[in-house]
């Protein structure tokens, strides 16, 4: 009976405590993603070796025009250096045959060729029996003699010395004193005809376009620049300035009459002669302001009438 009671006041008591509660897993808080970090830069040194190309040569370096187009000649001065061989690395003269004299591989002929290819030349060559990796550089220590030759009115006439590879046609003209008086306002240059190509037609430049800039030629080795003498008109009659007068092309009767100052108070800009040569035979021919002045002619200005 007392245990029943005891069990009965325990049911009691749980009843009123409730049923043990059971134990639920504990979701863990969320933690924050880990933070990336940026991956690093790579690393570049101050400065980098320069990679040879595959046939040993070094990269050029300076005016990458002359490097990639310049053809060697004979009486070039080239400075060759082949890396870690000081007993090979110097200045070349090319000789008249075009060829160089080089250390273990004795003639060698580089005339014709531009400087990469020479370089790459020596370096095979070197390949052959001589070095495992030959690394060469060509550069040109000293051009050749070059020259352009002017000749006409100019104070000094004859060769003049390019101190380059290239001259312009102002320069050439400064080198040889400049045009005389005498000289024509055109200016003709010729280039050389090359083997095997056609002969090149002349290039004729105002000297009035060089002086101020419009125009200029670039010169070559042997081109050949002639400042004629200028063609020449007379005027003659009512005008300020009688006299001769150089010739321009497509010069008219009006520009003429300009250059001799204007006509005078007497002087009339109709009914103008001409004495002009045709076909070997002096005559007296009319013209216009608008007609064109040709060679030697004389042109004679009128008076007007009151």
């Amino acid at each position: 009976m007392i245990a029943t009671n005891i069990f009965a006041s325990l049911g009691i008591a749980l009843a009123l405590t409730g049923a043990p509660r059971t134990l639920q897993a504990q979701t863990p808080a969320k933690q924050p993603p880990p933070q990336t970090q940026p991956p690093p830069k790579p690393y570049k040194p101050d400065f980098e070796i320069p990679k040879s190309d595959a046939q040993g040569g070094l990269p050029r370096t300076g005016n990458p025009a002359v490097g990639e187009t310049y053809v060697i000649g004979p009486q070039d001065q080239l400075q060759i250096t082949v890396t870690d061989e000081s007993e090979m690395s110097g200045k070349y003269r090319v000789d008249t045959d075009g060829s160089i004299t080089f250390p273990y591989l004795q003639r060698v002929p580089l005339a014709g060729l531009t400087l990469a290819d020479a370089q790459t030349k020596i370096a095979q060559m070197l390949r052959a029996g001589y070095l495992k990796n030959p690394q060469v550089r060509v550069d040109v220590d000293q051009f050749k003699s070059r020259r352009v030759m002017v000749s006409g009115e100019v104070r000094i006439p004859g060769p003049v010395t390019m101190a380059g590879t290239t001259m312009t046609l102002l320069e050439a003209l400064a080198a040889a004193g400049s045009p005389t008086q005498n000289a024509s306002n055109d200016v003709i240059v010729v280039h050389p005809t090359r083997p095997g190509e056609k002969p090149a037609e002349s290039i004729t430049v105002s000297r009035k376009d060089l002086e101020l800039g419009r125009a200029d030629v670039l010169l070559q080795d042997g081109d050949i620049i002639n400042v004629p003498q200028a063609k020449r008109f007379y005027i003659s009659g009512y005008v300020k300035n009688t006299g001769y007068y150089v010739l321009d092309s497509n010069t008219t009767v009006s520009q003429a009459i300009v250059l001799a100052g204007g006509l005078t108070d007497r002087g009339s800009d109709r009914r103008i002669k001409i004495n002009r040569m045709v076909k070997g035979k002096m005559t007296e021919i009319s013209v216009e302001l608008t007609d064109k002045v040709q060679e030697n002619d004389e042109i004679k200005i009128p008076s007007r009438f009151f």
